[in-house]
């Protein structure tokens, strides 16, 4: 590795190159997250290890019968294409310490027990058969390994562990070819950047993959911040990540599941969300113990894909951050250049709908989904749409995105 450089040097250069390296992220949008580990056997959450008291010994045992099917991981390919996602991000280690790739540091990996396969590298050939982004996750926390709690107060487990650690992500980053996002998790027990030697470990990242985007979570900043089980704007690039049911990242039972499981309605609200505010939206799925789509998934996303081939300009591309305030109770908007995206949610029943808080002449309305003009009305800041249909236009899910082109950049009472 070249001369280390210092914090200030490093995310000076690291800025540098941001726009450059984030272009594609910003406007992909959307993608999926894959748990997928020992822990799909038990079935009761990723966390199973640590909070039932697993022995390690005894949970070691799953590797053995860990056996994903071929061609699994074209499956979770195959339903992220079919949902409009763009990317996707996978458990490569979680925090039980097992390893989905033939790693040399770490013995306890999916090649040497269990399938005798590599399934990071079957994942990566399916992201590029299916045309998406690839993302590694990668747990600095390891529930597994003997020094991983030692190194918060032993300096040569501290040591022993950071060089192991640092090997794994060397191993992921030369193992298969360009890698676009590195998602490190959980950075404990160490509460600083220094003791995980992060600074060392992302700049030799970048060396070997200087396009990659890199997430906030070994307490350097980095690329882009991580909002966990909510959708919260933040002054920065963003990524919401999302379970699919609230319960689990890991595998649970698809059947009770699924009365906990999103609609493709609230898919798309969180949609609208993450567009309004600038972010992303990283939406898992924990695959079954065979490493099967979970089945509660796919009818929802397929659902929201077929919605996005209609309304994907209202997500896809370069938007611009509304900020606070909306035109409509019942509906939500995304921008772009001279154009507003109206996302709305209840139609309304007499053939009229406002919306409220314009100070730019409009120039037309259009339904997004097929193009067809939208009769309206501004006065003032208040456009008045009429003459619409009895019922929503959207056949499939009932969320109808209008179109509303502005003479020039819109600006509002409000945002």
């Amino acid at each position: 590795m070249t001369k280390l450089m210092s914090k200030a040097e490093y995310e000076a250069q690291t800025a540098q190159t941001r726009d450059d390296r984030m272009t594609w992220w910003r406007e992909a949008r959307f993608g999926m997250f894959v748990h997928y580990g020992l822990y799909a056997l038990i079935g009761r959450n990723e966390w199973a290890m640590s909070l039932e008291n697993y022995p390690i010994k005894e949970y070691e045992k799953l590797a053995d019968q860990f056996n994903p099917k071929p061609g699994a991981p074209r499956e979770w390919a195959r339903l992220a294409k079919a949902a409009g996602m763009k990317y996707m991000v996978l458990t490569t280690r979680h925090h039980e310490g097992f390893s989905l790739w033939d790693s040399k540091c770490n013995p306890y990996n999916s090649v040497q027990l269990g399938p005798k396969r590599d399934i990071v590298r079957e994942y990566v050939e399916a992201c590029r058969e299916f045309g998406l982004r690839i993302g590694f996750y990668f747990s600095l926390m390891d529930w597994h390994h003997p020094d991983s709690w030692r190194c918060a107060f032993d300096p040569d487990a501290q040591r022993r562990f950071t060089d192991y650690i640092q090997g794994m992500v060397r191993e992921l980053m030369t193992q298969y070819g360009k890698i676009d996002i590195l998602w490190y998790d959980v950075a404990r027990p160490m509460e600083h950047w220094e003791g995980w030697n992060s600074l060392q470990m992302n700049q030799m990242v970048r060396e070997l993959q200087p396009e990659i985007i890199i997430n906030n979570r070994s307490k350097l900043e980095e690329d882009f911040g991580t909002p966990e089980g909510h959708i919260t704007a933040m002054d920065r690039d963003w990524e919401a990540c999302m379970t699919f049911n609230g319960i689990s990242w890991g595998y649970v039972d698809s059947e009770q599941a699924k009365p906990y499981s999103y609609t493709p309605q609230q898919i798309i609200k969180m949609l609208a969300k993450v567009c309004y505010g600038g972010g992303n939206l990283l939406l898992n799925i924990g695959p079954a113990p065979d490493g099967s789509v979970p089945q509660e998934t796919v009818k929802p996303l397929t659902a929201v894909g077929e919605w996005l081939c209609r309304n994907g300009d209202a997500v896809y591309g370069k938007l611009n951050v509304c900020g606070n305030g909306n035109t409509s109770g019942v509906g939500s908007v995304s921008m772009k250049e001279n154009k507003v995206y109206y996302w709305n949610w209840i139609w309304p029943a007499h053939g009229e709908m406002a919306l409220g808080g314009f100070m730019t002449p409009l120039k037309a309305i259009r339904m997004l989904h097929d193009g067809s003009s939208v009769n309206f009305e501004q006065r003032g800041q208040r456009i008045l749409l009429k003459a619409l249909p009895v019922q929503s236009p959207d056949k499939g899910l009932g969320i109808c995105v209008l179109e509303l082109e502005f003479e020039e950049k819109p600006r509002f009472t409000r945002c």
